[in-house]
């Protein structure tokens, strides 16, 4: 699968591309359906809410699930990842983040690449978040916002919050959040389940909490350039994958196998 000359125009301003229907209702339900047993296996990369004790991200699922390490390989989010970083790239991260109906927890404004730097010694911002939607996602169960085109400027000044909630995380302060948000705006990134989105490392995004009575589960990889490797993660393999192998998309099909 390859993007557009105009898709990748949109996520080379605004610092993200939706591409709606990505994967089937069938797909998606396969994937969705391994949820609860993963959710129960005691793995230590399901990092649990302190205040309703539900699953707030599954880390590592390509190492726990075939399934998900088919998804990983899948040549709808492999193809597009490699025509946009025109290198090869290994597998960095992958999780699924929950909010679950009624108390999903929010995630504070940040980027990915403050942790990826400070935490794993990533030294450039160059790598890829792959989502894909495992339900339908709308503005009342607790989307992604993104500042559209905030990647653009670079890295900004990040702090560790390890007391909003239960997974620490390197924010950015409100005060870039708001001149940002003044000239950019703010977007909310919606879409029903099968919806895959791609972003940029550097783009800024959070979540609010999910009151609403659906739940919201997303599925995310990131791919990062092998010659852009961590050179000294603090973290567990769970968290940022040590394989520095290039990804190799398998078939189209392989999640229906």
């Amino acid at each position: 699968m390859q993007l557009t000359d105009s898709q990748i125009s949109s996520l080379n301003d605004q610092g993200f591309l939706m591409l709606p229907d990505l994967f089937s209702s069938e797909e998606v339900e396969r994937l969705r359906n391994r949820l609860p047993a993963l959710f129960a296996d005691g793995h230590e990369g399901n990092i649990i809410e302190r205040a309703s004790g539900e699953v707030r991200t599954a880390m590592g699922l390509h190492l726990r699930d075939t399934l998900y390490a088919a998804l990983v390989r899948h040549p709808r989010l492999v193809e597009p990842a490699l025509q946009i970083l025109e290198t090869p790239a290994y597998v960095q991260q992958v999780k699924v983040n929950v909010k679950a109906a009624f108390s999903g927890e929010v995630w504070q404004w940040h980027y990915d690449f403050a942790t990826h730097h400070k935490e794993d010694g990533v030294p450039k911002p160059l790598a890829l978040n792959l989502h894909v939607f495992l339900d339908d996602v709308s503005e009342f169960n607790g989307p992604l916002w993104f500042i559209p085109g905030s990647h653009q400027p670079g890295a900004h000044d990040a702090f560790l919050d390890t007391a909003t909630t239960s997974y620490p995380l390197w924010v950015v302060e409100p005060s870039t959040v708001a001149t940002l948000a003044r000239q950019n705006g703010m977007v909310s990134a919606t879409g029903q389940k099968g919806t895959g989105l791609i972003f940029f490392d550097t783009l800024l995004h959070g979540s609010p909490p999910n009151m609403s009575p659906w739940d919201r589960a997303i599925f995310s990889l990131i791919l990062n350039p092998v010659s852009n490797q961590a050179t000294g993660s603090k973290r567990p393999e769970y968290k940022h994958h040590r394989d520095f192998s290039a990804v190799e998309a398998l078939d189209d099909n392989c999640l229906m196998e």
